[in-house]
C-alpha cells in the first residue's frame, strides 16, 4: 500500500476505522452485566496467558490498562484458536468474519470481541493494522519459511509490530516517529521469541530462522526439522538474530520517552523483561534447542524496579535514533497508524498514583500470587503422590 493509498484508506470519513459499538442498557442484558464482565474476562486472559505482559500492564493507568488488556485478550484468543488442533483455514476465516463484525460495531458474543470493539473504536485503530495480525496467522498456517531477514521482518511486522502500533494507539500516541519506535519494539520482541523457541518450533515442524543465514553456515533446514540438534553454527545464527533484536530494542527505548509519562514504566518493563530473555539465551551459549531461556519472577520484579528510570544509553537518548525512519517492513503500517491517530482529539494526560506507592502495591500483590501458586503446586504434587501410593 503506497502513502497515497494509505491516505485515501483513512480519509475524511474514517475509511478503515471502526463504527461505535451499540451499548445495551443493563436491563436488556438478561443477566449479563456488560462492560465490567468483559473487562474481568480480559484481565483473566492476560493473567493466564503471559506473566510478563500481565506484570507490565499493572503499571498502566486504569483506562489504558483496560484497553491494553482488551487488545491482549483478542490477540491471544485469536492465536489460541489458530493453534488449536484441526483448526486451519476455516478458523482463520471465522476470525476475519468476526473482525468485520467488530469494525461494523456489531461484535460476536465473545467478551474479547466486545472489549476489542470498544478499544479499536475509542482509540481509532485502523482495520488494516489488525488485518496484518491475521495475515501473520495465515503465514503460520501455510508453514511459510523466510529466505532472508527482510522476509522474516515482514512476518514479525504482522504478528508483533502491529500489536505495538495498537498499544501506541491506546496510549494516545500520534507522532509518526514514536509510532515507528513502537513498531521497532514489537519487532525486537518477536525476534527474541523466535530465538528463544528454535527447538520448540522445530519439533512442531516450524522454522522461522532466515534460510540464507542457515545456508551460509552449512545448515540443512530440512535436516534441522527432522532432528533438531544444537550446533555451534546454529548458535551463531541465533546470536545474529539476537543482535538484530538488540538493534530494534535500542530504537524502541529511544521512543519510550515519547510516550505519555504515565505509560513509560509499563512499556519499559516489558522491553527489559524481553531483553532479559535474550540475555538468558546468550548465557546458555545461544543454545535454544536443548534448553529454553526463562526469566524468574524474582528477576522480573527486579526489572520492574529498574524500569522506573530511563535506559541511559548513548544511542537510546540520541535524537538521531528517535527520528530514524521506520523499518521498511513496517513503514506502511506506521504511516497508516499515524494518519488514523490524527483523527483522534488530544486527550488529557492520565493520572496515576505515586510511583512508589503503586510499585509497592504491585510487588505485594505479585508476592501473594506467587505464594498462592506455589501452594497450589505443592497441593497438586501431594495429591498426585497420594494417588500413586
Amino acid at each position: 500500500m503506497t502513502a497515497t493509498e494509505i491516505g485515501r484508506s483513512v480519509g475524511a470519513e474514517g475509511g478503515h476505522l471502526a463504527r461505535p459499538l451499540a451499548r445495551r442498557p443493563v436491563m436488556l442484558n438478561y443477566g449479563f452485566s456488560g462492560e465490567a464482565e468483559d473487562e474481568k474476562a480480559c484481565s483473566a486472559a492476560i493473567r493466564r496467558g503471559s506473566k510478563s505482559f500481565h506484570l507490565a500492564s499493572l503499571m498502566l493507568p486504569s483506562p489504558t490498562r483496560q484497553a491494553a488488556r482488551a487488545l491482549y485478550a483478542f490477540c491471544r484468543h485469536s492465536d489460541d484458536l489458530i493453534d488449536a488442533p484441526r483448526s486451519g483455514l476455516p478458523a482463520l476465516e471465522r476470525l476475519r468474519q468476526r473482525l468485520d463484525q467488530i469494525y461494523a460495531g456489531d461484535p460476536a458474543p465473545f467478551a474479547c470481541d466486545r472489549a476489542f470493539a470498544r478499544a479499536v473504536h475509542d482509540h481509532a485503530i485502523p482495520k488494516p493494522v489488525v488485518d496484518a495480525l491475521l495475515d501473520g496467522f495465515a503465514m503460520d498456517l501455510d508453514g511459510r519459511r523466510y529466505q532472508s531477514l527482510e522476509e522474516l521482518k515482514t512476518y514479525a511486522t504482522c504478528v508483533a509490530a502491529s500489536v505495538g502500533l495498537m498499544m501506541a494507539a491506546v496510549m494516545g500516541v500520534s507522532d509518526r516517529f514514536a509510532l515507528a519506535r513502537a513498531a521497532d519494539l514489537g519487532l525486537a520482541m518477536q525476534l527474541t521469541n523466535i530465538a528463544r523457541d528454535v527447538g520448540e518450533d522445530a519439533r512442531n515442524g516450524r522454522l522461522y530462522l532466515p534460510l540464507d543465514w542457515l545456508t551460509e553456515r552449512g545448515i540443512d533446514p530440512d535436516a534441522l526439522l527432522r532432528a533438531p540438534r544444537f550446533s555451534p553454527a546454529l548458535g551463531d545464527v541465533i546470536r545474529q538474530l539476537l543482535s538484530e533484536a538488540d538493534h530494534h530494542y535500542r530504537l524502541g527505548h529511544a521512543g519510550i520517552e515519547s510516550l505519555p509519562a504515565a505509560c513509560r514504566h509499563a512499556i519499559r518493563t516489558a522491553a527489559l523483561v524481553y531483553e532479559d530473555i535474550g540475555a538468558g539465551i546468550a548465557a546458555n551459549d545461544f543454545d535454544s534447542v536443548s534448553q529454553r531461556a526463562r526469566t524468574t519472577l524474582v528477576r522480573k520484579l527486579s526489572l520492574l524496579v529498574r524500569a522506573r528510570s530511563p535506559v541511559h544509553t548513548r544511542l537510546s537518548l540520541s535524537q538521531h535514533t528517535l527520528h530514524a525512519p521506520a523499518d521498511p517492513a513496517s513503514a506502511n503500517l506506521v504511516s497508516l497508524a499515524s494518519l488514523a491517530a490524527a483523527t483522534v482529539a488530544p486527550r488529557e494526560p492520565e493520572r496515576t498514583e505515586g510511583a512508589t506507592g503503586r510499585l509497592a502495591t504491585i510487588l505485594l500483590r505479585l508476592q501473594t500470587q506467587a505464594r498462592e501458586e506455589r501452594d497450589l503446586r505443592r497441593l497438586a504434587a501431594r495429591e498426585k503422590a497420594a494417588s500413586l501410593a
